[in-house]
């Protein structure tokens, strides 16, 4: 059997610890030390406090201030009971690491070229869960039937309304992709039916739970998760290096005419007007504010990438002269960062992209990939 260290040392001394009264004192100094030193390198901050910063700057604005949801383009409400009894801290961890690629929910790890350390995810995770009240779910080990069918599970799933929420084939709708890689490879089949089953309160996702007219039963529920679980493919685990904004080129068609943008409530342009201007061969940046990863997924074409946290490096080498069209998917919450300290540095010919890169992708309007 192995032994404790304490008892070890004490009985090395021949007497219990309490008589023991140079190893607690060399224990307590080094416990001591090591406290100091780590109240040093977090400045005495709890990983609850640490994270609550971490959130304000880079959460906050698309899942609320409190993680209520719905702040920008339907972002999930993080505080939600039914969400937090069955997202652990692995869950919510690689979500934040990895993010959804292709939706609005970007990947801030730093294996992704994000801003965030494994140790701030930790620090923003343990803040999350301090919002859950509830017990975890156990949901790790349930299987759905080995009868259940794909087939069945098409027709319940549009038949009771999924494909309103979360798209066809479960991506393009106005909530949760369900369809995307790194979403399937966390969520457990026991994830899914709890979340089916009891939906999330206060949120559009209703409760689906068996007994009502309306409900499903469990046959079904396991047709519609099989479904689901059809789609799951391995996600992109690799990693991006460091970037660091490269602006010198950023101007298009340097020697075009001006533009002449007449924003919306002195913010906003349409997709419409931006896509006009660069047929006309008109002079303008734009500028992508999302993080790197999302811009290698697929920007607008021409768009310099220029993540809202990194503006800072490289604000003093962009012209104030010539327009600048922010954009990012939410559609407005990275991209209003951005424009607003870009505004607060003295410039003028600014503007937010007011659909955002999801209605530009969905008006067929030129992108490209990569970097």
């Amino acid at each position: 059997m192995l032994m404790d260290g304490r008892v070890a040392l004490a009985l090395a001394c021949g007497v219990w610890l309490s008589a023991c009264p140079a190893a607690s004192e060399t224990e307590s100094e080094t416990e001591s030390e090591t406290g100091a030193e780590a109240d040093t390198e977090t400045g005495g901050q709890t990983p609850e406090e640490r994270g609550a910063a971490l959130y304000s700057s880079y959460c906050g604005f698309c899942h609320g201030d409190e993680g209520q949801g719905y702040a920008a383009d339907n972002a999930t409400a993080l505080n939600n009971q039914e969400f937090l009894r069955l997202a652990d801290e692995d869950f919510l961890a690689a979500a934040i690491r990895y993010g959804r690629p292709g939706t609005t929910m970007s990947a801030w790890g730093e294996v992704k070229a994000g801003p965030l350390s494994d140790d701030d995810i930790a620090d923003l995770v343990a803040f999350i869960k301090s919002w859950q009240t509830v017990e975890d779910a156990e949901v790790d080990d349930y299987a759905i039937a080995p009868d259940s069918s794909t087939l069945r599970g098409e027709t319940y799933y549009g038949v009771f309304g999924c494909e309103d929420c979360h798209g066809e084939l479960g991506r393009g709708g106005p909530y949760v992709t369900l369809e995307n890689p790194w979403f399937l490879t966390l969520a457990s089949d026991g994830y899914l039916r709890e979340s089916i089953v009891n939906g999330r309160p206060g949120t559009p996702m209703a409760s689906y739970a068996d007994g009502g007219m309306n409900d499903l039963t469990s046959a079904q529920l396991d047709d519609i998760i099989m479904l689901i679980r059809s789609w799951e493919r391995e996600p992109n685990t690799d990693p991006i290096g460091p970037f660091v904004p490269e602006v010198s080129d950023a101007v298009l068609n340097p020697d075009g005419p001006d533009p002449g943008f007449e924003l919306i409530d002195d913010r906003f342009i349409g997709v419409d007007a931006v896509k006009a201007a660069l047929d006309q061969g008109a002079k303008l940046i734009i500028l992508d504010a999302r993080p790197h990863a999302d811009f290698l997924d697929g920007h607008i074409e021409g768009a310099v990438s220029i993540p809202f946290f990194d503006l800072d490096t490289v604000i003093d080498e962009l012209p104030q002269d010539v327009w600048i069209v922010n954009y990012c998917g939410c559609p407005h919450a990275v991209s209003g960062q951005s424009f607003d300290a870009l505004q607060a540095a003295g410039f003028e010919t600014i503007a937010v992209l007011d659909e955002g890169y999801y209605e530009w992708v969905e008006r067929g309007y030129p992108v490209a990939i990569g970097g």
